[in-house]
């Protein structure tokens, strides 16, 4: 852990911010990192923000709103790495097996949620725990419902007798039919796979992630969050 934390100076990080260097200033930056984030993210540069991740996890920085919001805007601009291709290559076992796991992992998200997220507000993480289960729960039904219209569509393309169409015409008509509904399911599972993969990215699950190309990056800020800052530098000038 000393070599971590010798990657982290605080006294560099409170002069910038113009905060005491005594040790009197409360939440401390390397006894309290996120409560320390939380009110002071805004006020500091990425070189200093960098520090960061050298005592914090990206999960534990995902209780920070603006380390969510910036997840979510750069999981909603369609970056290369996000990509269908790229993640399933990325995070392969997320997208083989999904059919079998969804309702456990959904379980084990929710557990995750309730025990471990928000440091113990608990306001939230009931919320939060019913969502992430949800979802897995949501993506297991998507799938029954997926094997359902398969099962409907060979049932409904199941050829009657009839002199006027010929056995190859009707053959045709079926495959074709089991082609759409193979093609539909598969899209499906494509879109519940990068959704997948960007939650896990905003809430810090998402492993060989570069997290740090997001969390300080301040381009992803939205014009209120600067506007905050530039408030808060104008308080203290005029203190």
């Amino acid at each position: 852990m000393s070599s971590l934390t010798s990657a982290f100076n605080e006294r560099e990080i409170l002069s910038f911010i113009v905060l005491p260097l005594d040790g009197t200033y409360h939440p401390s930056p390397t006894a309290e990192p996120i409560n320390f984030l939380k009110r002071h993210l805004h006020h500091l540069p990425p070189h200093l923000l960098t520090q960061f991740s050298f005592v914090t996890t990206p999960k534990q920085r995902a209780v920070i709103p603006t380390v969510r919001n910036r997840r979510l805007k750069y999981a909603e601009s369609n970056p290369t790495d996000l990509s269908f291709t790229t993640a399933r290559s990325t995070w392969p076992t997320l997208w083989e097996g999904r059919e079998g796991r969804g309702v456990e992992e959904g379980k084990e998200e929710k557990e995750w949620a309730q025990q471990e997220f928000l440091d113990g507000l608990t306001k939230h993480v009931g919320k939060l725990g019913d969502l992430l289960g949800g979802y897995e729960e949501e993506r297991e039904a998507e799938r029954v419902r997926s094997l359902r219209r398969e099962e409907a569509g060979k049932e409904e393309f199941i050829p009657e007798e009839d002199e006027s169409d010929s056995d190859e015409d009707e053959s045709e008509q079926v495959s074709n039919a089991l082609a759409n509904l193979e093609f539909e399911a598969e899209e499906d599972q494509k879109i519940l796979f990068l959704r997948r993969v960007k939650e896990r990215l905003i809430y810090g699950l998402l492993e060989n992630m570069d997290y740090d190309a997001v969390d300080w990056d301040e381009s992803l800020d939205t014009e209120n969050d600067r506007e905050a800052e530039e408030r808060w530098f104008d308080d203290e000038e005029e203190d």
